[in-house]
């Protein structure tokens, strides 16, 4: 379901949300904002001759050495475009398998001329083309260029570098497109007759890049190699003018039960369902419902040669979209906004452990500061927080 981050929020923080939206993280050339992200963090592997994949509904089929081709055409497109994180290269794959079952397909019949490029078989939608099925008579390209997977990827991602810039319109030209449902993206470019169906290949894609890309920081992409390599990319964990900070880390009065005690994260609050940010290129090593009934996630990285881990917790169950063991990108959206757990209303519970997941945490404001990155100078009050 598409979240708009312009909801507002409680009407308790109404009036503070007005002020502040004009706030912005401030960065230095090490750290990337997320709206500028590139997917560097995401190297290709060898291309298997065949992949088993299985759809969200229970479908299973195997995908050819050429077919994982041109995913892995995608996947490389998507990886130096800026603006594209991994979530953009899912659904960019999610859509490609969606018209085509990720086969170039010619046209003979309406463009006869398309048979002359090499192809994988013969289509016949309208005048539509290729991976993504584009088709001439909407402006995509010409037959000759829609004839070239490495084009498609391309206005598929559009962009102000796309070809088509600024219709018709790439994923990189859909306001909020980080915020939807992948399906909801991948329709929003293609603009099909039959919406609901990208949602059924959201597994499939993330099969394919998972077996695709490299895993290891050793570059040896073998399932379970848990090197985390460097990263020197940071992006604020919540999207720009979207939150108020409700909560500093310390001692403080417990808002549920009225206790004095050490409140280990720092709490901005924002609408329900506002994306969250991975912190920095990383593994999760925890995903899902601590104790039942609070959303977490954990992630591990390596700063500047040191282990850290950052948590983010009081997801909805629906609002993590991450699994453990796998591996993230700086600004990769990896969650979104919810009230789970011991807490008063929407907001994020950020910690950072110097040393890794297991080690205390620490006041993450002046660790993101010292690291170029900042959110508000100093809580407003009054809003969402929790007891952790």
């Amino acid at each position: 379901m598409k979240k708009l981050l312009a909801l507002g929020l409680t009407g308790m923080l109404l009036t503070p949300m007005v002020g502040l939206l004009g706030v912005g993280v401030l960065v230095n050339p090490a750290v990337i904002n997320q709206a500028n992200c590139i997917a560097t963090g995401i190297t290709l592997g060898p291309i298997p001759d065949s992949l088993q994949v299985t759809a969200k509904d229970g479908s299973t089929f195997t995908l050819n050495r050429q077919q994982l081709t041109h995913a892995a055409t995608i996947i490389t497109v998507g990886s130096i475009t800026p603006g594209v994180s991994r979530d953009g290269i899912l659904i960019a794959i999610m859509a490609a398998q969606t018209e085509s079952s990720l086969r170039q397909l010619a046209n003979t019949g309406t463009h006869p001329e398309s048979g002359d490029f090499p192809n994988d078989g013969n289509g016949s939608d309208h005048d539509s083309l290729g991976l993504f099925q584009m088709r001439p008579q909407s402006g995509w390209g010409t037959v000759a260029e829609l004839m070239d997977p490495k084009y498609q990827a391309r206005a598929f991602y559009g962009g102000p570098d796309g070809p088509n810039y600024p219709s018709p319109r790439g994923l990189l030209d859909i306001p909020g497109w980080q915020q939807m449902d992948k399906g909801e993206a991948a329709q929003a470019v293609e603009v099909s007759a039959y919406p609901d169906r990208y949602q059924n290949y959201e597994p499939v894609a993330r099969t394919i890049l998972d077996a695709l890309t490299l895993r290891g920081g050793n570059g040896s992409g073998v399932p379970g190699d848990t090197t985390i390599p460097e990263t020197s990319r940071l992006v604020f964990p919540l999207p720009t003018g979207s939150y108020v900070q409700t909560s500093t880390f310390g001692p403080r009065i417990d808002p549920i039960t009225g206790e004095a005690r050490l409140h280990s994260g720092t709490d901005w609050a924002a609408p329900d369902g506002t994306a969250i940010f991975a912190l920095a290129d990383g593994l999760v090593t925890y995903a899902g419902m601590v104790d039942g009934y609070s959303g977490q996630i954990t992630i591990e990285h390596t700063i500047g040669g040191e282990k850290v881990a950052t948590k983010y917790i009081h997801m909805w169950a629906h609002g993590i979209h991450v699994t453990s063991g796998e591996r993230v990108i700086a600004g990769q959206h990896i969650g979104e906004v919810g009230s789970s757990g011991h807490s008063t209303g929407p907001h994020l519970h950020f910690q950072v452990h110097p040393g890794g997941a297991n080690h205390p945490a620490i006041d993450a404001e002046p660790w993101l500061a010292a690291r170029g990155i900042e959110g508000l100078d100093g809580p407003v009050g009054g809003g969402p927080g929790c007891a952790i």
